[in-house]
């Protein structure tokens, strides 16, 4: 027989559902999630949740209190969207061109919005129950502006909980282990400045273009030949800017690009070889470069003893013949890591079935996965904060 609080969750499947199309169907970027913000804050409050608005800009928290239980858990779910070109043809597809939900934070927050449902209906559990509702997820610094803003100061969490969607995990499964589980994440942006010229006078020039590509390749050997192999590290350039004409060497070209890495040292001695390595080679060509390195995200962690909590919270739904508890880690980045080294707690992936991959154009949330992560929150906040523990 299925869990009861999957069975429940399945009983406003669509509800949550619908609430998840309207924001995917109206996506904002970090930062500027006033509208998904309004419609979160007027749920929580449809349903007798004390609402905080505001926290980091558009973060809201809401607030959940059961018995006289003095502990209290936090769950956290993103809001932005991506400024990317949606292309799935669906009904609910972005109703603003070049902006939609391609990470699935629309069914991320529909979820929380969900758990938050089904716990002020049940009341489950003896303690505080944090609803956070984070923006700017996705390279934004969302998390660390709500901390900044007294995130846990203001609402005192024992442990915190987080969950993403996971395409090619079939529904139903779930996916998590201890210690680091994905990895630090920097974006940068290198401009370099040479000598602008005609097209037809190369010599009257210092070509920025020319020392672009040669830093392109230089930089391949920054983790090639200066990071132990026993150690991760992805360092990728994503994009070259330089020049507007056919004829004309410009002055100026930028490349773009990301490093990930599972050690916080191992992102220091990245930046370090780069911040070396770039304005020594543009040198040897007469120009400057500068490096504008942004460490973004900390390498994910997850607490032992929460992951194996958290991680029992899945078998309990799903059996455990469907949880992974030692899977690699990955190495893609996410914020909700910075909540983690403030409070213990634990990240989960929850199944989404066969789907085009997150950031694709084709993507959609599942809706199908929406009962199993309604329910695992719920879960987790029933077995961290049990009923009868100092009623």
């Amino acid at each position: 027989m299925p869990h009861e609080a999957l069975e429940r969750a399945r009983q406003f499947q669509a509800e949550i559902t619908a609430i998840r199309r309207d924001i995917h169907a109206n996506p904002e970027l970090g930062m500027e999630e006033y509208r998904t913000s309004d419609l979160v804050a007027r749920k929580l409050e449809e349903w007798g949740i004390e609402v905080h608005r505001g926290v980091g800009k558009t973060g809201v928290v809401g607030v959940l209190r059961s018995g006289n239980g003095e502990a209290a858990v936090g769950l956290r779910a993103d809001m932005d969207a991506l400024p990317i070109l949606e292309a799935t043809g669906l009904p609910h597809a972005s109703t603003r061109p070049g902006l939609m939900h391609a990470c699935g934070h629309d069914g991320h927050t529909a979820t929380l919005l969900g758990a938050a449902k089904y716990l002020a209906e049940t009341r489950n559990f003896n303690g505080t129950v944090h609803f956070i509702f984070q923006p700017a997820e996705e390279g934004l610094g969302g998390a660390e502006a709500m901390l900044k803003d007294g995130l846990f100061d203001r609402f005192p969490c024992n442990y915190v909980y987080g969950m993403h969607n996971r395409p090619g995990l079939a529904v139903g499964k779930f996916i998590i282990g201890k210690g680091v589980r994905m990895a630090g994440g920097a974006f940068f942006d290198i401009t370099i400045t040479g000598k602008g010229a005609h097209g037809a006078r190369p010599q009257e020039s210092i070509d920025p273009v020319v020392v672009a590509c040669h830093l392109g390749t230089a930089l391949q050997t920054v983790v090639a030949r200066n990071i132990s192999p026993n150690d991760t590290a992805v360092l990728s350039i994503t994009k070259i800017v330089g020049g507007d004409a056919y004829n004309v060497i410009p002055e100026r070209a930028v490349l773009s690009g990301t490093a990930r890495t599972l050690k916080r040292s191992v992102m220091e001695a990245i930046e370090a070889r780069m911040k070396q390595l770039c304005p020594a080679i543009a040198e040897g060509f007469g120009a400057k470069a500068e490096v504008d390195f942004r460490f973004l995200f900390a390498p994910l962690v997850n607490n032992d003893a929460e992951a194996d909590d958290y991680g029992d919270a899945a078998a309990e739904l799903v059996g455990e013949e469907n949880l992974d508890r030692n899977a690699s880690p990955a190495s893609a980045s996410e914020d909700f890591s910075f909540m983690l080294e403030r409070v213990p707690g634990a990240h989960i992936n929850f199944g989404h079935g066969e789907t085009a991959a997150v950031h694709n154009d084709k993507y959609d949330f599942n809706d199908e996965a929406i009962p199993y992560a309604v329910a695992l929150f719920a879960r987790i906040v029933e077995k961290k904060l049990p009923k009868g523990a100092g009623d």
